[in-house]
């Protein structure tokens, strides 16, 4: 099996989409975040899902033409109704309208109700970064998490990201779910039919197990205990309840093609410079990470990181080396491009 040039399995990622009936340009949105999930290192969030969202097209729970609702437009806040459209889409255009909002007012905040999962969220806390603000965006999700001292899925993982601009160096950023591990990286063991690590996951009757079936059959723990769980319902609060989406099990998730997702988003970004000066703002991020990077090592590490750095040194390795993907994947990307009528990139 040989690797993959990245803008190649973008390309051919966008051929299915558009074959699916997104509009080209969202079509290349959607191809763009997964194919660099997998450049970031996070193979759980990237191609791995693209036959999940297509089933959903099909299934008609989600849209292929994503066309937003604007339900309040009050100065730095808005509220937007998905109406089930395209997850990546909403979210470029909610991350997009908050830092408008932000240039404007200091701050943009934007509430979404009835979206889609829309894969690596710091693909779009990064936008922000990218254009002098600290992004942040938070989302609830299917349920896959008990309540701290029960065995029953109620709450969703429930993931947030933070980025922010860091001078010379690539953004800093931070994209994490509140259980031990995201879900996808369990469907990936799956997909590798290889074990998952002890603490990650107890089986339906709440014993631990290290069988990626019996996990995803069962509950997955929660991050720092108690802690992960207070996170995650405060996700929900700020994601759900605030938009006026679904919250706790009225959400679901992006491999149950024939339930609506009713998932919420809520996407804020901050400009710096209604802070301060741009430049200061970044000098002092050099400044934190060369004394984060300076740290005494533990035993057994060899460098200290900064949120955000091994995805850019990912990214720029498989830019140069390709990526590997999964048998399994490579399989479910095959059948998909054969049901649509999309030629598989040359090679493959």
């Amino acid at each position: 099996m040989t690797p993959i040039a990245p803008g190649t399995l973008s390309t051919f990622t966008a051929a299915l989409y558009a074959a699916a009936g997104l509009p080209e340009e969202d079509a290349a949105l959607v191809a763009d975040t997964l194919v660099r999930a997998d450049m970031w290192g996070h193979s759980s969030h990237g191609v791995l899902r693209a036959a999940w969202y297509i089933d959903r097209l099909r299934a008609g729970t989600m849209k292929p033409v994503t066309e937003p609702e604007v339900l309040v437009d009050a100065g730095a806040i808005s509220v937007i109704d998905g109406r089930d459209g395209v997850g990546q889409v909403i979210a470029r255009r909610a991350m997009l309208d908050a830092v408008r909002r932000a240039k404007q007012h200091g701050v943009g905040i934007v509430s979404v109700r009835d979206s889609n999962h829309h894969g690596a969220l710091g693909y779009f806390t990064r936008m922000a970064a990218e254009a002098g603000c600290i992004g942040v965006l938070t989302t609830n999700g299917s349920p896959a998490m008990a309540p701290w001292g029960g065995r029953a899925k109620l709450l969703g993982n429930n993931p947030w990201s933070i980025a922010a601009p860091a001078g010379r160096h690539p953004p800093m950023m931070l994209d994490i779910a509140n259980t031990v591990v995201a879900r996808g990286k369990i469907f990936l063991a799956r997909q590798k039919g290889i074990p998952i690590p002890e603490g990650w996951a107890i089986d339906a009757q709440g014993r631990p197990t290290t069988d990626p079936v019996a996990a995803l059959g069962g509950v997955i723990l929660p991050m720092a205990e108690h802690k992960g769980y207070g996170v995650t319902v405060m996700m929900d609060v700020l994601s759900g309840v605030l938009s006026g989406s679904g919250i706790l099990d009225e959400v679901n998730g992006p491999y149950q093609a024939e339930r609506r997702s009713r998932c919420g988003h809520m996407v804020m970004a901050l400009n710096i410079e209604a802070f301060g000066p741009l430049s200061r703002f970044e000098a002092r991020m050099e400044e934190m990470i060369a004394s984060i990077k300076s740290v005494p090592l533990a035993e057994g590490f060899e460098e200290v990181f900064y949120p955000g750095e091994i995805e850019a040194r990912n990214e720029a390795r498989h830019q140069a080396e390709g990526l590997m993907l999964p048998g399994q994947t490579r399989l479910d990307l095959v059948r998909v491009a054969g049901e649509l009528g999309v030629a598989l990139p040359e090679g493959w």
